[in-house]
């Protein structure tokens, strides 16, 4: 029987992000983070595409955006906007929405927090957005240099944010398990003082030594 999707969030949410991003997920840059300490989400994707400084289309994505979803938002060329807030994180809740990534600006953070909604953003910025121009959502967006579409799946957590393409989705558990178990064997290793230069087979000659210090 294939996984759910309760069980393919668990799963991946205990993978993280950064071997997921090891595995062939496609991996966010450093800019985009949670906005605060120990957010973590792994749910599928609905992305949503923003004109620049506006953000009619995430509110709209709010209220057509499946449960469970994460949006995931491009806002072009103009980040320092706070796109989302406390009153959007009210929405979303509402309607089981299980968080937002944007590479764009956020506000409200002490609220996200509180109301416990996973948030990872390129900045914090106060200065408001419009609500009045063009956008899209549910169709492929570009976000932060990776494309996105529905059917990927979403896992951020302290490392940062990586996008699992929803045809690879197996293909990317199997080799994040796999590494998994081959990483507690190096772990094992190491406390029995080996080192990561002979467990992974490093060329240390490539090292200049210049010998022991005085």
């Amino acid at each position: 029987m294939s996984a759910g999707p309760d069980d393919r969030a668990n799963i991946l949410g205990a993978l993280g992000a950064a071997t997921l991003g090891e595995c062939g997920a496609r991996t966010m840059p450093p800019r985009i983070r949670p906005v605060w300490t120990g957010a973590v989400v792994a749910a599928p994707a609905y992305p949503v595409r923003c004109t620049p400084g506006d953000n009619l289309a995430i509110h709209v994505a709010v209220s057509r955006a499946p449960a469970g979803s994460v949006l995931v938002v491009d806002v072009g060329d103009v980040a320092d906007r706070g796109y989302w807030g406390e009153v959007l994180t009210t929405g979303a809740l509402a309607r089981g929405l299980g968080g937002l990534v944007i590479d764009g600006g956020v506000r409200d953070v002490a609220a996200l927090e509180r109301l416990g909604y996973p948030v990872f953003s390129r900045t914090v910025a106060l200065r408001g957005a419009t609500k009045a121009a063009r956008g899209s959502v549910g169709s492929p967006v570009v976000v932060a240099g990776v494309t996105v579409s529905r059917g990927d799946w979403v896992v951020g957590d302290v490392d940062g944010v990586v996008v699992v393409p929803g045809d690879r989705l197996a293909e990317v558990i199997d080799a994040g398990r796999a590494r998994t178990v081959a990483e507690g064997g190096y772990f094992a290793a190491l406390r029995d003082g080996a080192t990561t230069v002979e467990i992974l087979g490093l060329d240390a000659g490539l090292v200049e030594d210049g010998g022991p210090t005085a």
